[in-house]
């Protein structure tokens, strides 16, 4: 298993290297660049005339390097990963996009998280439920649930609960992980209960889409297991219900789920990522559009790279897990 797992890890570096280039080239491909949004803002708001707003955005061009042909842009950005750690500098945000990422991505992977373990956590266990108890209400409302899950986008449900929130309810504090009394203070159970407050639409709309496939896809297949021989065996030797279902047809029936977890963080970071949009929390998401709608290239092409990273190691994780799982897979990777 060892040597699998270095394997996939060798593997992974040639697509991260293609997934790089492809990024970086689909992102600098609309024209415009950064210091396009510089001359625009210095006619608009700074009153320059075109001439002289021209002349600056040609000279922060020079001094940025954004003249240069496209792929020394690539080179010197890859470069700088490679030899040095640096993702480049981000001009819209004016600091390092190690910085930019450093202060964003741990909070879009702590909610992604602790969404992807409700989802899974909620999701198997309504599944078992649900075969359990086929064609009865309990199947037939879950079975609603789940479809609407799986049919409903996120952006709208987030938009629908926004409008509540602040129409219905009168809540102005959205965009935000904290009130502003919790901003600078030190853990305690107060500062953790208003963090729930805040991002619980959040984690509700970027789990409900897990949890809808986990469990419809539990149901089908432990529905499938049920019906297998050697459960049927199990039943006439006398073991329990229960016995029979948890020991027998569920670790089966997992396997596609756990293969799922290949893609199930980006599904879930993407998921927090279209949400958090919409509420305006300071995570990756407002990050990619904002640096996307100013030409900030090295900070959407950095996140895009860590998405891509994500579901790299996520296969690799699913792998592992499947092996730990299943006993045949072990064999076949030790061959």
């Amino acid at each position: 298993m060892l040597r699998f797992l270095l394997m996939r890890i060798a593997s992974a570096l040639p697509v991260l290297a293609i997934l790089s280039l492809v990024t970086f080239a689909i992102i600098q491909a609309p024209p415009g660049d950064y210091a396009d949004y510089i001359r625009s803002q210095l006619i608009n708001q700074g009153g320059a005339s075109y001439a002289q707003a021209e002349a600056q955005a040609q000279a922060y061009r020079k001094e940025h390097g954004l003249d240069k042909p496209l792929p020394v842009q690539y080179l010197n950005w890859i470069g700088g990963i490679v030899t040095r750690g640096d993702f480049g500098y981000s001009l819209y945000y004016n600091k390092p996009v190690a910085d930019v990422v450093g202060e964003r991505l741990p909070r879009t992977l702590l909610l992604a998280l602790v969404c992807h373990l409700l989802a899974s956590v909620l999701g198997i266990s309504f599944g078992i439920w649900a075969a359990t108890r086929q064609y009865s209400w309990i199947d037939s409302t879950l079975s609603a649930i789940s479809f609407l899950g799986m049919t409903v986008p996120r952006f709208l449900m987030a938009l629908i609960i926004v409008y509540l929130l602040v129409f219905q309810f009168n809540v102005s504090e959205i965009g935000s992980f904290f009130s502003p009394q919790y901003g600078g203070a030190p853990w305690s159970w107060a500062k953790f209960v208003d963090l729930v407050k805040h991002v619980w639409p959040v984690v509700a709309i970027a789990t409900f889409g897990g949890l809808a496939y986990n469990m419809r896809v539990m149901r089908g297949n432990l529905l499938d297991t049920l019906n297998a021989q050697y459960v049927e065996t199990a039943k006439a030797k006398g073991l329990t219900g229960g016995a029979v279902v948890m020991r027998h047809a569920v670790p089966n029936a997992l396997h596609p789920l756990v293969m799922y977890q290949g893609v199930v963080l980006p599904y879930m970071l993407t998921g927090e990522i279209e949400t958090a949009i919409i509420f305006a929390l300071p995570t990756v998401g407002p990050a990619i559009v904002g640096s996307m709608a100013v030409g900030d290239v090295y900070v959407t092409a950095t996140f895009m790279m860590v998405l891509s990273a994500t579901l790299i190691v996520g296969n690799i994780i699913a792998d592992m897990l499947l092996a730990l799982l299943d006993p045949r897979v072990r064999q076949f990777g030790e061959r």
